[in-house]
């Protein structure tokens, strides 16, 4: 199977925001409890879909069945820019019922249907893991390293931009 980098991204992103909604400061499992608190909020997560699909995503956690694994299959090939429509997929995922308010509310977005195939993607990947590299291997290791560039340089954001807090509040910058 071959993820494209758009994908291949968001995989983790995913992951993280799953993880970090999983549990509360004491170790209780709240999922549950954050999702649903997520999914009436709805109308304001709208505006993030575009710029942070991965923490919208989450409130189709366990919402989705994949009936058609070489379409999924074949929809994280594409690009953000190259999704196929999202009705082009309705043979092959079959939705919970208590998905349906959701998806009146995004479709009603400009972005909408977009954010429904991404959120899809998502999902499937999410619940497949061993689907995540391919048989062969060979990605395995492209997959661990551009993963490993993804969260170095994510940390190397979040540290310039607690630098340039603290040189915003009068400290010096460190160096």
């Amino acid at each position: 199977m071959n993820i494209s980098p758009y994908f291949r991204n968001l995989r983790s992103a995913y992951g993280a925001e799953l993880d970090d909604l999983t549990f509360d400061s004491e170790g209780v499992h709240i999922l549950d409890k954050r999702l649903k608190q997520r999914r009436k909020e709805m109308e304001f997560l709208v505006h993030m879909m575009e710029i942070s699909p991965e923490m919208v995503a989450v409130v189709f956690h366990k919402g989705f069945r994949f009936t058609s694994l070489a379409a999924m299959d074949d929809l994280l090939s594409h690009e953000s820019d190259d999704l196929p429509e999202w009705d082009s997929l309705a043979h092959a995922i079959d939705m919970a019922p208590w998905t349906q308010e959701l998806v009146h509310v995004l479709q009603k977005q400009p972005m909408g249907e977009w954010f429904l195939t991404v959120a899809a993607a998502l999902e499937y990947m999410y619940s497949k893991p061993e689907h995540a590299h391919s048989d062969d291997g060979a990605d395995e290791d492209e997959d661990e390293d551009h993963e490993k560039d993804s969260e170095e340089a994510e940390a190397r954001t979040r540290e310039e931009a607690a630098a340039d807090w603290m040189v915003s509040q009068g400290f010096d910058r460190k160096e």
